[in-house]
Parts: structure tokens; sequence; C-alpha cells
């Protein structure tokens, strides 16, 4: 691939891991309801939790885009959308996904994005470039505390790829090693990898 495509890349992903280090300093922990509300606590399960604290990574970085020098936070994405938010610095847009895990639990493949919905929008926009930016977090009752300098950037682009037959979703681990590809070899290797891409 080319180099300059290469170090654009990776300069975004460190570019936003800084962003979001810098909002879950401002935020390190925070409560999802009162023990009046939930008086036995939360299941220390991701999902209890995910959408929450998505939204409050989200919505916190938007509140405080003056500190973290950001021109804007975009937050309202349609539900069908790939990313969660755009970060807009310096006018350069970042579309970044939130994802969250439990800090303290096993590092197991996850479902990352379903296959035909990022081969489109890679296909159809080529200055489309996406950001993961994963969390870890612990349960402390009814507390939610991200894990310090846990907050993990990557591109779909560079990620091994195996597709799960049964949803037709790439599935990787979080912290995988990345294989460095092109655009259009990314697209040429979900369309190897999935059923559900037809071409016209």
């Amino acid at each position: 691939m080319e180099t300059e495509d290469l170090e654009l890349i990776n300069r975004e992903i460190q570019e936003v891991k800084e962003i979001f280090l810098s909002v879950v300093k401002i935020i390190p922990s925070f409560e999802i309801l009162s023990k009046k509300i939930l008086p036995y606590g939360l299941k220390a399960h991701t999902r209890s939790v995910s959408w929450i604290v998505e939204q409050v990574i989200n919505q916190q970085a938007k509140f405080n885009k003056s500190q973290l020098n950001l021109d804007d936070v975009e937050i309202d994405m349609p539900d069908t959308c790939l990313h969660d938010c755009v970060v807009v610095k310096n006018n350069k847009r970042y579309y970044v996904n939130i994802k969250i895990h439990n800090a303290d639990g096993k590092d197991n493949k996850n479902d990352i994005a379903a296959v035909e919905k990022l081969f489109m929008q890679y296909k159809t926009n080529p200055q489309y470039r996406l950001i993961y930016a994963c969390f870890g977090f612990r349960f402390d009752n009814l507390e939610i505390q991200f894990a310090e300098n846990q907050v993990h950037t990557f591109s779909p682009q560079f990620l091994p790829i195996y597709v799960n037959p049964r949803n037709d979703k790439i599935q990787s681990y979080y912290h995988h090693e990345p294989i460095y590809r092109s655009r259009e070899e990314f697209l040429d290797s979900l369309k190897k990898n999935s059923k559900s891409i037809v071409l016209n």
C-alpha cells in the first residue's frame, strides 16, 4: 500500500486515541443509577450498560470540546450509521465508532461491523476512514470506572478478516496485530469473505 496512506491512517488512529484518553481523564467514573432505583446493583455484563456508557463518552466529548481543543463533536447519528460520532478538529473530520469491554474480563472475539455496510461505505466514499475506539471499564456496583490509559484505537482496514457466517459480521479481538493493506485490498478481502456482497 502507499506509504502516505499508511502514515495518514496511523496518525489519525493515534490522534483519536489521545482525544479519548483525555475524555477519560475528565470523567474517570460515574454512577449509572441510584441505589434507590437499583438496590441490588447491576449484573456485571457489558451488554447491560454498553449503550449508556457509549453515550456518556460521546456526550462528554461534545460537552468538553473546548477543553479538548476540538471544533465540534457530532453525535446525532442515525442508528444505521457505522460511526457513533464525528470528531472535528482543525476542520478535519474523524469518524469514530465507540466500543467498550470489561477490563477484567477475558479477551474474546467481538462482532465489529456488518460486512456489507462496511464494504458499501468504503466503496462509495473514498474519503471515509472509520476508527474504532475501545474503552476498558470496570463495574463497582452501580459505578462505572474507566480503566486508566485503556483506550485502544484501530482501523477496520487493518483488521484480520474473519466473517461470522451466522450474521455476516467481521469478528476480531479488540487487541490484534494489524494487517496493513490498501483500501482496494481491504475491499477485495471483504468480498472474498462475505456471501452478502452482491456486485452490479
